[in-house]
């Protein structure tokens, strides 16, 4: 990523894999990948394998106790986190140190808000049977998953974590407006969205939304967005009326 401008105090994410060349991936498209080429963010991938022991670099072992697969070996996950973290702030609200796992909380849009208002993320990405987990404890590691689920590596998973904060950072879409519309904004799903034509296999746009009442236009998306997520997520709505009381 030497090519590309590093402004001073730009977000920075560093992420911790054995597979480095799958970055960027899709971050580095559209709106958030002309946002890291105008250095608005800075991602540093560093890779695993080079902190690996003996000639062969390697980073895994057999599990203790016995067992199928390899787990990360403490020492040279250990290595990788005191070089990624080496400039980094101790504090962890002002830098997270993250592992992708799917024993983690879960990810979601107020995590998203939340890093994106740190000076950078630190992500570890998980392989074969998991971390040693006195590594997790060392380092007061912070676990978080995209759902209930498995997948090879955590590479795919940093990605959407990279990509949901990035959209966050001031400049990188270009109008806060289209995020505080979104789904998960304010606790609910984003209501339903509609455009040109106006008639489309016999089906037209709703009435309202053409009616130039701004204020019903307003009270339509609002019931919408209530519906939606009352039909699709009625957790998002115990949620939120618990953190009203």
């Amino acid at each position: 990523m030497s090519d590309r401008p590093r402004l001073k105090g730009a977000w920075t994410v560093k992420v911790i894999t054995l597979v480095p060349d799958a970055f960027p991936g899709i971050p580095g498209l559209s709106l958030t990948g002309k946002a890291l080429d105008q250095g608005l963010w800075v991602l540093d991938p560093i890779d695993l394998r080079t902190f690996g022991e003996g000639r062969h670099r390697n980073v895994d072992d057999t599990p203790a106790g016995g067992g199928a697969g390899m787990v990360l070996r403490a020492d040279v996950m250990g290595r990788a986190i005191r070089f990624a973290m080496r400039d980094a702030p101790t504090d962890r609200a002002r830098w997270p140190l993250v592992y992708l796992s799917p024993r983690g909380r879960p990810f979601d849009q107020a995590t998203a808000r939340r890093f994106a208002v740190t000076e950078g993320l630190t992500l570890i990405c998980g392989r074969f049977e998991g971390l040693d987990e006195r590594v997790i404890e060392h380092f007061g590691i912070e676990e978080i998953s995209l759902g209930d689920f498995v997948m090879t590596g955590g590479e795919i998973a940093a990605e959407a974590v990279i990509d949901a904060t990035v959209r966050l950072l001031p400049g990188v879409l270009g109008n806060s407006a289209s995020t505080e519309e979104e789904s998960f904004s304010d606790g609910l799903l984003e209501h339903p969205q509609y455009t040109r034509p106006s008639e489309w296999e016999g089906r037209t746009i709703p009435e309202v939304l053409t009616s130039g009442d701004h204020a019903a236009v307003a009270r339509w998306r609002r019931e919408e967005a209530l519906r939606l997520t009352r039909e699709r997520r009625p957790d998002l709505i115990v949620r939120r009326e618990a953190e009203r009381g």
